[in-house]
């Protein structure tokens, strides 16, 4: 998709000097791929303590067979 926006530019200097990506385009979608793997994260610990478990539930046992 192609759009224009107003960028912070001491922000996006920041952020490609942290990380050694050499483009704006790089840096943004960067950004936008850890912004949804942070949200995505937070959702699944939004879930902590909703969801009960069998009582003989064993992960440990259940990754022998991998």
């Amino acid at each position: 998709m192609r759009t224009n926006v107003v960028l912070d530019d001491d922000l996006v200097n920041e952020a490609m000097r942290l990380s050694g990506i050499k483009t704006k385009k790089d840096i943004i979608s960067i950004a936008l791929q850890e912004f949804v793997t942070s949200r995505k994260r937070k959702n699944i610990l939004d879930l902590e303590g909703r969801i009960k478990f069998m009582d003989d539930y064993d992960y440990k046992e259940l990754r022998k067979d991998i």
